[in-house]
């Protein structure tokens, strides 16, 4: 089933984990997929391999904390595309202290990425979504930003502010045809979490209801269907997908 035929999306941070996993099955569903990113290597293997499948797919290295390279990827795809029909907000990154250890640079640079990169890449896709009367906007947040962690005051603020934000922009945007929703992960095995040693990862699983972690293509089929027409009424949502770890 194609359920993102002929759209026009933006995935950042779509060069490796979940982001990657994204881009696959949002071709995979019919998609042209536009990955920003600022891994120039790993997006554009992410892209050659989207085309390798005879679907649509181009790599923009955008920093997502630099108002004009994001603005700049995103006029040249609405000029070429004519639209831009989904815009998921995947990127990020963790600098993590206690609070008496951190730095005012790791505060910094996860507030930056986080939550303005998000602000500035919802701030310039939109007008051109309120252009076509359509759109569908998904953050990245986390059970982290619902519970709080350990070691995670920087990551953890960025997080339940873009559940803040995402609520916000719900109110706002909806009358234009738009939906904003946010997906909260838990422990995901990404590549950087497969690196970890096998007894903190058994560690992890152990917490977990269902005994696993979860998979990145799992996290990528929930922004898949919040993409969707499907989920044209779902909007200001914070949906975990945690394996009941928060329960």
């Amino acid at each position: 089933m194609k359920n993102l035929e002929n759209k026009i999306s933006i995935i950042t941070g779509g060069g490796s984990g979940i982001g990657k996993a994204t881009a696959l099955l949002f071709a995979k569903q019919g998609a042209s997929v536009m990955i920003w990113d600022v891994m120039e290597d790993t997006g554009k293997e992410v892209a050659d391999l989207i085309r390798s499948t005879g679907m649509t797919s181009e790599f923009f290295k955008v920093d997502t904390t630099d108002k004009s390279s994001v603005a700049e990827a995103a006029k040249i795809i609405y000029e070429r595309y004519g639209r831009i029909d989904i815009l998921i907000n995947n990127a990020g990154i963790t600098k993590d202290a206690t609070l008496l250890k951190m730095t005012d640079e790791q505060w910094d640079q996860v507030i930056a990425v986080n939550l303005t990169g998000v602000f500035n890449c919802t701030r310039i896709v939109a007008p051109y979504m309120v252009n076509n009367n359509y759109g569908r906007i998904v953050n990245a947040s986390s059970v982290v930003g619902l519970f709080g962690n350990f070691g995670q005051t920087n990551y953890a603020a960025t997080k339940a502010g873009l559940i803040g934000m995402t609520q916000t922009l719900a109110k706002e945007l909806g009358r234009k045809g738009i939906t904003v929703n946010a997906v909260a992960p838990g422990f995901i095995a990404t590549e950087m979490v497969r690196l970890m040693p096998e007894e903190v990862l058994a560690g992890m699983e152990a917490k977990v209801p269902v005994k696993r972690l979860g998979q990145p293509e799992e996290v990528a089929a929930l922004y898949a269907f919040l993409a969707s027409d499907d989920a044209g009424y779902i909007n200001g949502a914070v949906i975990r997908i945690d394996g009941g770890i928060a329960l």
